[in-house]
């Protein structure tokens, strides 16, 4: 049964109620729909603002991560209060306050192949508002299998994407990405970055689509994907079929459950912690301390150098390091660093192929320098 709209709502939505393609019974189709999120962060914000003020009747939000101070360049649900609180907990607060008719259900924790399916059954729509792969393959395998859209988008720096998969009318992710990259290849926006408004125009885009199944109307993104070029600010359209070989949306499916998506992405062993040939920031200041011949060797961008670093240490770009080798003594001990680990890693498995045999990474980076060890070197 549709529930109707009382007098404030009728009011609250007249600009939906007025249009044709809308008017009462499409916004009591929104009223009665849930949409969850999964993400509350650069994408999360748009989406949520956008579909609460909208009237989409049930949002679940999920998440399980603290707001950061990086956070409020682009993610427009928090504020400088709450830096440190749940995002769960700051979102639920900004929404409510958007729309109080909207019914929010929080999903607290990361989601993970033993909860996705149970999460995800209580839903007409799933939305992707992450920034990882396992993530991204997970929504949309549960989604698959549950037969349930999946509204994808994703931002990097100054491009993004999105697209709707719906099966069986249109591909699935895994008929675009049939096997994820290998890790560090594809850096995250904390360590390539993002301009701030671009997750707010694919966030949109997102929120469009959604409202767009939920009602019935127009021609959702099915079996396309919209490319953003936001410094050329040009849209470009690709056109995506489904993989008759795709081992899961396609006609002889392999992937038939739930996976290990942390093992499938190849990135189990970075989440337990230190890996082979890491040391911690604390290691590494005990070398600085006792004055420890080695070689330390910052692997950031230029424009990252100069907004801190850690003392002792030369700047030779990941980009650059291979045509740089002459400038490294393979007779001694050579440590590396960037951001958060990633980028040094990969630097140390090319020292490494090249016949170098005294190499360590910074677990952590320089963000875990300036967390542990000398908070006046600026976190970004």
């Amino acid at each position: 049964m549709i529930p109707g709209l009382s007098p404030e709502e009728v009011q609250r939505y007249s600009r939906h109620l007025i249009l044709p393609e809308v008017g009462m019974e499409g916004q009591k189709r929104l009223k009665a729909s849930r949409v969850l999120i999964v993400g509350m962060g650069g994408l999360g914000s748009p989406l949520g603002m956008y579909l609460a003020a909208a009237g989409v009747g049930t949002l679940g939000l999920a998440d399980f991560d603290v707001v950061d101070l990086s956070n409020l360049q682009r993610q427009l649900l928090h504020g400088t209060k709450d830096v440190g609180r749940p995002k769960l907990a700051s979102a639920m607060d900004t929404l409510a306050d958007i729309n109080p008719h909207v019914t929010l259900i929080p999903h607290e924790g990361p989601l993970t192949s033993a909860n996705a399916m149970g999460i995800l059954q209580g839903y007409d729509v799933v939305v992707d508002g992450t920034d990882n792969f396992p993530t991204r393959y997970l929504v949309n395998d549960a989604c698959v299998l549950l037969g349930k859209p999946n509204v994808y988008g994703s931002i990097f720096r100054f491009e993004g994407q999105a697209s709707v998969f719906k099966t069986p009318d249109g591909p699935c992710y895994r008929c675009l990405y049939p096997e994820p990259p290998p890790p560090g290849l594809v850096p995250s926006c904390a360590e390539g970055g993002v301009l701030g408004v671009l997750p707010g125009v694919i966030g949109a885009i997102q929120a469009m689509e959604i409202l767009k199944l939920l009602l019935g109307k127009g021609e959702p993104l099915i079996g396309r994907l919209l490319a953003f070029d936001a410094l050329g600010m040009r849209f470009r359209e690709l056109k995506l079929r489904k993989d008759p070989e795709c081992r899961l949306c396609g006609p002889n499916p392999t992937v038939r459950e739930l996976i290990d998506y942390p093992a499938f992405c190849g990135v189990s062993k970075h989440e337990e912690g230190l890996a082979v040939g890491d040391i911690t920031v604390t290691e590494l200041k005990d070398l600085i301390d006792r004055r420890a011949d080695f070689d330390l060797i910052d692997v950031r961008e230029p424009h990252e150098f100069e907004i801190g670093r850690i003392p002792g240490s030369r700047l030779i770009p990941l980009n650059t390091l291979e045509g740089r080798l002459g400038e490294l003594d393979p007779k001694r001990r050579i440590v590396m660093h960037c951001k958060s680990g990633g980028r040094s890693r990969k630097a140390c498995d090319l020292l490494l192929a090249k016949g170098f045999k005294d190499v360590s990474n910074v677990a952590g980076g320089i963000l875990q320098w300036a967390q542990a060890i000398d908070p006046s070197v600026p976190k970004y």
